[in-house]
């Protein structure tokens, strides 16, 4: 099933990418290869938000190459999913939209973020930040679409 906004997508649907802890951020490299990286994120507005924090990094926050590869291929995917071995459970959402590089968080998405990710409290992200403005989600699970 698709969506277009979130207020369109079903209850389920809703509630699993607004709790998921994890998603996992699809974009292409350099060699227009796909890639798909673990990432924290939170919904403010009607955009997906993650930043680049302190976790170890081989490159600082600017030059990190997810952060380039979006500058230059801005078309992303944010999947997040529920798996449980009882497969009548298996759900999926996936937000399809461009991503924009922020150096500085809007103060609504640092909040955000630092209230979903208690890590957060003791070392906010200090960016750069990811805003993915969804054009389409696609979404499905295995107990049907109610």
């Amino acid at each position: 099933m698709t969506a277009a906004r979130f207020d369109e997508l079903p209850r389920w649907a809703r509630e699993l990418i607004e709790h998921a802890p994890v998603g996992r951020l699809g974009l292409l490299d350099f060699d227009d290869a796909p890639r798909v990286l673990p990432i924290t994120f939170a919904i403010v507005g009607e955009k997906l938000w993650t930043a680049v924090d302190s976790k170890p990094k081989r490159s600082p926050g600017r030059e990190l190459v997810r952060v380039r590869w979006l500058r230059r291929r801005p078309g992303a995917a944010l999947t997040v999913d529920r798996y449980d071995d009882d497969w009548s459970r298996l759900a999926w959402v996936q937000a399809l939209g461009q991503a924009s590089i922020e150096e500085n968080a809007p103060e609504d998405v640092l909040e955000a973020l630092v209230a979903k990710y208690r890590q957060y409290e003791d070392e906010a992200p200090g960016g750069p930040f990811i805003g993915l403005e969804p054009r389409r989600f696609v979404h499905w699970r295995a107990g049907g679409e109610d």
